[in-house]
């Protein structure tokens, strides 16, 4: 018998039995809830008209809902904006404080607003305005006027909020409706990729999200594997960093910054905080997508990838990984159980670029990352990755080997020799081309210059 999906929402339980598991969180609340406050506007996680607050003990998070399928919500607690109300109908302070800053202009995306502010607010962060365009970068507004949002939100950082209240509990694993399974250990795991090859992993959902919304054409099946401990491991040992394949964005990033402080600001170009809050770096490099913004950083850093199944577990070099667009090393039974990567040595320094037609919300035209490793000013090591370039994420080995016998010059003049660049509507091949020689330039000034202020935020 197929279990219900369980959830807390607005503070009360709700459980789901006899719909798709795959059925948008977005469609649930507006059509079978009613709670119409919860926009769609782009069905793809980019605009944040649907955003809604999973409400844990450790902190909000902001998600997107038309991207999150409703097998995904089991066990957790969930907040629209009708659940901001007072039991008297009485506003919230972040709904007041938008609408007494005239930031509510025509209405539409401000629900969506007020969630990312609320999220924010309950989480402490200070009114900053650089961390405030942050937290709302993820929500977009076609009436331009986001000075008054700022303001408002300003006004109610720190805001203390209510705890959440806890989700209907879940120990073992699931099945709903025959397709839909979330097991809790890795043993069930390899189990189900074993029985289930044809089955679509799935862990935030952020691209996987799409083929339910935008596409209306939801998988046949997944297997969910977010709530297998082993793959939400995030453990900094003496030398290496060590991530299981569910950790996800927002809880690695606190590691990954503190580890290499370049990755700050790149990160903060990583989708909004709602794909943070739910999006995970397995999931990245399961998709093998040639733009994905993380493996050109993990394969600069000299990131291995460890690979389970029911026979055991092995573990290759990220550059091994790929294999084509869209293709990786994984076998139909395996699994990506966790990813590490060493810490820098004295002596070496990492950079990582991003280049986009816009700052947020964006992929990737271009994006570029660089392990150097320097004695008494010499050059003696380099891994220099780009993404954007090639079919699959990829290394540039003639321009790392002319770097070191020659210098940045010779590098930049042996790009040509590692790559021929894709060609689409983000970039043409000669485009891709010019960038790429530029942000070897630019790394030249970087280690020539380390005060010298070179960062561009997109091209």
């Amino acid at each position: 018998m197929a279990d219900s999906i369980r959830f807390t929402l607005n503070g009360q339980t709700a459980e789901v039995a006899s719909l798709s598991p795959m059925t948008t969180l977005l469609d649930w609340l507006r059509d079978h809830r009613g709670l119409k406050g919860t926009k769609e506007g782009c069905a793809e996680g980019d605009c944040g008209a649907c955003t809604v607050v999973l409400e844990r003990s450790d902190g909000h998070e902001a998600i997107n809902a038309c991207i999150a399928m409703l097998g995904q919500m089991d066990g957790q607690s969930i907040r629209t904006v009708e659940g901001l109300l007072g039991k008297d109908g009485t506003p919230h302070p972040v709904q007041r404080a938008l609408a007494e800053s005239d930031a509510t202009q025509c209405g539409f995306c401000t629900p969506g607003f007020v969630m990312s502010a609320y999220a924010f607010a309950s989480g402490g962060e200070p009114a900053e305005t650089e961390i405030i365009h942050d937290a709302l970068a993820g929500n977009l507004c076609r009436c331009t006027g986001y000075r008054p949002i700022v303001d408002a939100v300003k006004t109610v950082a720190g805001l203390a909020t209510e705890a959440a209240a806890p989700p209907p509990a879940r120990t073992a694993s699931a099945a709903f409706d025959g397709v839909f399974f979330a097991p809790r250990s890795l043993a069930e795991l390899v189990g189900l990729r074993a029985q289930h090859p044809e089955a679509l992993l799935l862990a935030g959902g952020t691209d996987l999200g799409l083929l339910a919304s935008r596409a209306r054409r939801p998988p046949e099946a997944v297997i969910h594997v977010a709530h297998v401990p082993e793959l939400n491991v995030a453990e900094r040992g003496k030398d290496r960093l060590t991530f299981g394949a569910a950790v996800t964005y927002a809880r690695a990033m606190p590691a990954l910054i503190e580890a290499f402080p370049p990755l700050r600001p790149y990160l903060s170009r990583l989708g909004s905080r709602q794909i943070r809050s739910l999006g995970t770096i397995g999931g990245n490099l399961g998709n093998a997508s040639p733009i994905g913004d993380m493996p050109p950083v993990l394969l600069a850093l000299e990131t291995t990838v460890r690979l389970a199944s029911r026979g055991g577990a092995r573990e290759l070099p990220l550059e091994d990984f790929f294999l084509g667009y869209r293709k990786t090393a994984l076998a139909p039974d395996e699994v990506i159980e966790s990813f590490s990567l060493p810490l820098l040595s004295p002596g070496e320094t990492f950079h990582c670029d991003k280049v986009s037609k816009r700052r947020d919300q964006d992929i990737s035209t271009v994006a570029g990352a660089y392990r150097i490793r320097r004695k008494n000013g010499r050059i003696e090591g380099a891994r220099l990755a780009f993404g954007g370039l090639a079919a699959t994420p990829r290394r540039a080995p003639h321009a790392e080997a002319a770097l070191l016998q020659d210098g940045f010059e010779a590098a930049r003049a042996a790009l040509g020799r590692d790559f021929q660049p894709i060609d689409d509507w983000r970039g043409s091949a000669a485009y891709r081309q010019q960038v790429a020689v530029n942000l070897l330039r630019r790394l030249e000034l970087r280690l020539a210059e380390p005060a010298r202020p070179v960062e561009v935020e997109a091209l």
